[in-house]
Formats: structure tokens, sequence, C-alpha cells
């Protein structure tokens, strides 16, 4: 059985936060055990708990702020576009990104793609 499209929307909500301002250990959370995560699309995709570790844990002490924008739910999948604004005192850098989630029947991630490119990074 899927999840509910509410358990899946509250997993990218609660995704989004704590990549912005949320520890590793909250990311981790949300994923299932096995998980994968290809960020961006094209590079080669983290397969383990250590490498998703790594992977989110430079972010972790980053001063950030994150705009959800539109969400869409089908079955097991999400897929999403936020933008992430990262706070370097006067600097700010801006990735606006789409991601692509599949999920367990408890709403756990068990794949992310991240779509974009170096041309979706702004400086400001």
């Amino acid at each position: 059985m899927a999840p509910s499209r509410e358990s899946i929307l509250n997993t990218v909500e609660t995704y989004v936060k704590s990549v912005a301002v949320g520890t590793v250990d909250d990311v981790l959370a949300l994923f299932a055990p096995g998980a994968t995560v290809e960020d961006p699309v094209g590079t080669e995709p983290r397969t383990t708990e250590a490498s998703l570790r790594e992977f989110y844990g430079i972010i972790e002490p980053l001063e950030q702020t994150v705009e959800l924008g539109v969400v869409k739910i089908a079955a097991d999948h999400a897929a999403f576009n936020f933008t992430l604004t990262t706070h370097l005192g006067e600097q700010q850098i801006e990735i606006s990104v789409i991601d692509v989630m599949t999920f367990d029947d408890d709403a756990k991630i068990t794949s992310m793609k991240a779509i974009w490119g170096p041309e979706d990074v702004v400086t400001r």
C-alpha cells in the first residue's frame, strides 16, 4: 500500500526544512535503510548511510533559508521545487532545485534525485 499524500507531503516539507536549518541526523531520519541520493543527477549515487551523512553533513553548519514551491505527488512519488539560500555574511548563494523522490509505505525516502546545474546557482 502506498503512503498517503499527506504523509508524503509531510516528509517533503520536513526534508526541505531539515536541509535548511536541521541537523544531518534530522535529514537522515527521513530516509529508509538502503536509500539512494543522486545530487545532482549525473553524479555517482550515494548508497550508504556513511555517504549520505558525509553529503548532508557539509550543509549542517551553514546559515540557510528555504522556500518550497510546487509539490506534485502521485502514488509513491513526489516531485517538487525549492530554493535554498545560503547566507555568507553580506553575500547570498541561491540554488534552485527540483527533487524527485520515491517513498516506502511509511513515507520514508527510498530514492532522491536532484535536478539542477551550474546555471541554477546564483550569487547575490
